[in-house]
């Protein structure tokens, strides 16, 4: 769709693996590589216990996770700005988050960086200028990250969000507007799998 070049969010090497979470999810399975790639529109059965999840059965992952060690830097894929950020405390959910905005070939979109560490949003303002390529988060760990294992939730949305917050995971009924309203990450990110 674009014709830009973007930059990775976070440099992978080249072994990390891609999960299937469509089976199940053991949080204390063996990884062949501390990287790792989450799918978009996966369905997910028992990922989400949380008690945020259970209505209307919320399991289909509407981004792309990312894996990656305790404070691996993350950077912003194009120019754009800071549009919100703040900690979404509850068990399960974001943790500390920041939303960005960019505007590329007359087109406005907005991003979300999930699970980053608390260091991520000290001395961070709304509308601070960001550069393609500039580190400007980390990955959080659990007592930041809503309690997941290490990584980045990335995710991408159309629609402008009233809050530093995106429905990560939706139910199958809302499945069809939600990629609509949240397209598929790989746009910015590449071909990850």
């Amino acid at each position: 769709m674009f014709s830009v070049k973007f930059s990775a969010v976070i440099d992978l090497p080249e072994d990390y693996e891609v999960y299937d979470f469509t089976a199940g999810y053991n949080p204390d399975r063996m990884r062949t590589s501390e990287y790792g790639i989450g799918r978009y529109n996966e369905r997910r059965p028992s990922m989400y216990s949380h008690d945020m999840y259970q209505e209307d059965l919320r399991d289909i992952h509407i981004g792309i996770d990312i894996a990656a060690p305790v404070g691996t830097p993350i950077k912003s894929f194009y120019d754009g700005e800071v549009f919100l950020f703040g900690n979404n405390s509850q068990p399960g959910d974001y943790g500390y988050t920041i939303v960005t905005k960019h505007i590329i070939e007359n087109k406005t979109l907005y991003a979300l960086f999930g699970h980053l560490s608390s260091s991520s949003i000290h001395n961070l303002s709304v509308g601070q200028k960001l550069s393609q390529g500039e580190i400007f988060c980390w990955v959080g760990d659990k007592k930041d990250n809503g309690g997941w294992n290490p990584h980045l939730h990335f995710q991408l949305s159309w629609q402008k969000p009233n809050a530093a917050d995106m429905p990560g995971v939706v139910s199958e009924k809302n499945l069809k507007d939600s990629l609509k309203l949240y397209p598929d990450p790989r746009l910015v990110l590449g071909e990850l799998y």
